[in-house]
């Protein structure tokens, strides 16, 4: 599989590492001094740049009939547009806060616990989220997709960093060193706590998924998730 790589930072990099090990050639590497962008020698991009470059480097790729494996945060305010473009090209698409596999697995902890906390109005919920200091927006896009899988599932209407309302999911987010990434949903009551917790040790993981759905997006045309590449219902 030929992978172009938009963003060659230090995801980009492990991408890149974890890309050959399993048999890939990267044939681009397209970061903030690139020009010129070979898209006919691309089977698949891989998406990890910044906020601002990044619906443009996602929808180049569609309209170049590449398919695209994004988890570049801090730009969905352009998601439907993206969408629209993927689809007017009959691209192929997927978005993840994060890729990795265990966080996914989370993910679906996480919907599932909001359920059966749901009818349980004695607690009340909060997040909190860790990540290195050069993350460059917060809270992380995790964080967002975790609250959101709280919204959907209980009587909780919005999220926000404030800690107000007793209708919002409140994140703290914290920058410190070089952590790779931690989430923790606490409920708690007068009487007792439940916390779920996911801990990265590294970057590997995130890599490894962005790879893996790289290669479960070959021949496909649509939108697509995390859900559809591990098959869970």
């Amino acid at each position: 599989m030929k992978i172009g790589l938009f963003g060659y930072g230090k995801m980009g990099k492990m991408i890149e590492q974890i890309a050959l090990q399993r048999g890939h050639t990267i044939v681009a590497k397209v970061d903030i001094d690139t020009k010129e962008i070979d898209f006919q020698n691309m089977d698949v991009a891989i998406d990890f740049s910044t906020p601002d470059a990044a619906f443009n480097n996602i929808t180049s790729c569609f309209e170049n009939n590449v398919p695209v494996i994004s988890g570049t945060t801090g730009w969905l305010g352009n998601f439907e547009k993206a969408l629209d473009i993927c689809n007017k090209h009959s691209g192929a698409f997927i978005y993840a806060s994060n890729f990795s596999l265990g966080v996914n697995v989370f993910f679906e902890l996480n919907s599932y616990l909001a359920k059966m906390m749901s009818a349980l109005d004695q607690y009340k919920v909060s997040m909190e989220e860790i990540h290195h200091t050069q993350k460059l927006d917060a809270p992380s896009g995790t964080a967002i997709t975790l609250a959101e899988g709280i919204i959907e599932n209980t009587a909780y209407q919005n999220w926000n960093m404030e800690d107000t309302g007793e209708d919002i999911v409140p994140i703290k987010s914290k920058r410190e060193g070089t952590v790779p990434g931690t989430h923790t949903i606490a409920y708690n009551s007068k009487v007792d706590g439940i916390e779920i917790k996911h801990t990265a040790h590294n970057r590997e993981g995130f890599a490894l998924g962005a790879v893996i759905a790289a290669e479960w997006i070959q021949g496909k045309t649509g939108v697509f998730s995390m859900k559809d590449v591990l098959n869970i219902d």
